[in-house]
């Protein structure tokens, strides 16, 4: 398996289940203990209202955007309700390259109690990014909001300002409509907290959502005992408070979040609700007792769910609301099946979002097959042939292969298509790859060749193009066996002069049109970046770090000076003028006043001063004086 084609992100370990099942176990007594097994109490259903409509917020600005995958696309998003820039990830219609006009339907997934900030669980835990791959849906991927419920709170918990429901149904819909080719054709599948919360949101936001399904979700927030073990559960998952969610447990926000109460409001939309019993099925460790698992805590939780979920389901059918039901006659509260139940779903979604739930048939013919025979890995194709500029190219589960006549017809995917996806593909300043996808020397690192450059990967730095006066710089120093290491940025132009810097682990390449291409490394970059880098005094470097010079230092020569590094002194500036012509005069560092070991500075009364190892050069009213 490729380095890169490894799931971004978390994975179901046999830790991180363990820490799951242990944070959550005493939670599952909790939740038993009210209901028992005659069903669930519910309090008599009470008119729910809504609060009125209001004002959409300002428009929400995408700060950066990330290229997984050449179908994984990571946005960065500064919500004005929720202040911190908020990770929402897409994996992108099958048919986003094949039809570049066309604008596609969207299925929201929602996670868990236990949401991390990293990764929705969805593609950090199940195959649902290989999956959708041949569905032409955009998927929609909110990261984050642990035991939030993807509501609005009242108040402020944790560190934490959620308002999830504002996010989602106005701040983030005219992102992914204007810039993302999704159009108001929604699904929302979620499991656990974001099963309820599917159910609830698509009550809540008349319209919003055409199908809403339910994994697991609890099903109802206001019936006996439910808010105590809603509270106990978000204080286990993170330390929060559900006073800071809805208030206290007699306030209204309760049961208008309640999918229960609000299930007349869901007429008119697909649904979809699926649960478990709690007993051990085919995914579960078995505790020796059949039909019992050693996961207690999952069993709890289920068994609450199946408690929940009919009693909804007999509400939505005393209410004449049809809804899809699929009570599983073994299982736990573990993702193995929400994965399955996603499958199962499936047609009903596709249906309702007026998709083929089969991808069409397509063959693999030429040198693109050819190359698809060398690389089984790709999977599946996805699409037919289609053309690109000056050439072709056809999408795999897995990856893509391009083709010109002057390259021939190589693979590009995973983290390296992501970032070639990003700079624009064969029409982006990179062109056709050259070659496939291979190993670098150093048994580290993976890397593809275009006709304008390189990409590089590894697990700790990414996927990152060199190219252009950087990449023949970096490589007369010897790639990444040389001081510089691997690339860690991409190329980015300078904002102030004309110019781009590219970020290495071990420093950065600068090339300015004047001055040509120079790294700046270790501590004297440190400085560099002190002074302003190239906007400050020193401006652009005029050599790559030089050396070694006395007791091992180092200098590298800027556009107004120098800066001088040593194990004894340190790194610091001497600028082209006055003092430097002085020290030079002496010697330089091996002269008597040694190396430097301050910058410039004013002294009292005028004048400018530097300090070095065995003295001082001063100069005041045109008089250069060295002392001692």
């Amino acid at each position: 398996m490729r380095t890169e084609l490894v799931r971004f992100g978390r994975r179901p370990t046999a830790g991180n289940k363990a820490r799951r099942a242990a944070t959550a176990a005493v939670l599952a007594a909790a939740l038993m203990s009210p209901f028992g097994a005659a069903g669930i109490a519910q309090a008599t259903p009470a008119a729910v209202t809504l609060p009125a409509p209001t004002q959409a917020p300002s428009a929400a600005t995408v700060t950066a955007v990330d290229w997984l995958s050449d179908r994984r696309v990571a946005l960065w998003i500064d919500s004005p309700s929720m202040g911190p820039p908020i990770q929402v990830q897409l994996l992108l219609a099958r048919d986003w390259n094949i039809n570049p006009q066309a604008v596609f339907p969207s299925v929201w997934m929602l996670d868990g109690l236990r949401a991390t900030d990293t990764e929705n669980g969805w593609t950090a835990e199940t195959d649902a990014e290989s999956y959708f791959a041949d569905k032409n849906v955009n998927v929609v991927l909110p990261v984050g909001g642990q035991s939030s419920f993807y509501s609005d709170w009242v108040d402020q918990d944790n560190g934490k300002n959620y308002q999830w429901e504002t996010f989602l149904t106005k701040e983030l819909p005219p992102i992914l409509e204007n810039d993302w080719r999704t159009n108001q054709t929604r699904g929302v599948v979620g499991l656990s907290m974001g099963g309820t919360s599917a159910m609830f949101l698509a009550a809540r936001n008349k319209g919003f959502f055409q199908f809403a399904g339910s994994l697991s979700g609890i099903l109802t927030t206001t019936s006996l005992g439910m808010p105590q073990a809603i509270q106990y559960a978000m204080a286990d998952a993170g330390g929060f408070s559900s006073k800071a969610m809805w208030g206290a447990p007699t306030n209204d926000l309760w049961a208008q979040h309640d999918p229960y109460l609000l299930a007349e409001k869901l007429e008119g939309v697909s649904l979809y609700i699926s649960s478990g019993n709690g007993v051990a099925g085919p995914y579960d460790p078995p505790s020796g007792i059949p039909g019992v698992s050693s996961n207690y805590a999952g069993m709890g939780l289920e068994i609450l769910s199946r408690l929940t979920s009919q009693t909804f389901a007999t509400k939505l059918n005393k209410l004449g609301i049809p809804a899809q039901v699929n009570y599983r006659p073994s299982g736990l509260h573990t993702w193995e099946y929400w994965q399955f139940e996603l499958k199962q779903l499936w047609p009903q979604l596709a249906n309702t979002l007026g998709v083929e739930a089969d991808k069409p048939a397509c063959t693999v013919a030429g040198a693109i097959g050819n190359t698809t025979g060398a690389n089984a890995w790709l999977g599946d194709c996805l699409t037919a042939e289609y053309n690109v500029d000056g050439g072709r190219a056809q999408d795999f589960r897995f990856g893509r292969v391009f083709f010109s006549p002057d390259t021939g017809a190589h693979v590009v995917a995973g983290a390296i298509g992501g970032t070639y996806q990003g700079s624009g593909g064969p029409s982006g300043p990179l062109g056709f790859p050259t070659t496939g996808e291979y190993g670098v020397p150093d048994g580290r690192g993976r890397v593809n060749s275009f006709q304008n450059g390189m990409i590089y990967f590894t697990p700790q730095t990414g996927a990152h193009a060199v190219r252009g006066a950087i990449l023949d710089e970096w490589a007369r120093q010897g790639y990444e066996n040389g001081p510089l290491g691997y690339p860690v940025l991409s190329e980015v132009a300078t904002p102030s002069k004309p110019g781009v810097v590219q970020g290495f682990e071990i420093g950065a390449m600068y090339y300015s049109p004047e001055h040509g291409t120079h790294s700046v490394q270790g501590m004297i970059l440190g400085k560099y970046g002190q002074l302003g880098w190239e906007n400050g005094q020193l401006g652009f470097p005029k050599t790559n770090e030089m050396g070694p010079l006395r007791d091992g230092g180092r200098f590298n020569e800027f556009e107004g000076g120098n800066i001088y590094w040593s194990p004894l002194t340190g790194a610091w500036a001497i600028r082209n003028g006055e003092i430097f012509d002085a020290w030079k005069n002496e010697g330089y560092e091996n002269g008597r006043l040694g190396y430097i070991t301050s910058d410039q500075f004013e002294m009292d009364g005028g004048g400018i001063q530097q300090n070095f190892q065995f003295g001082i050069i001063t100069v005041k009213d045109g008089t250069v004086t060295i002392a001692p």
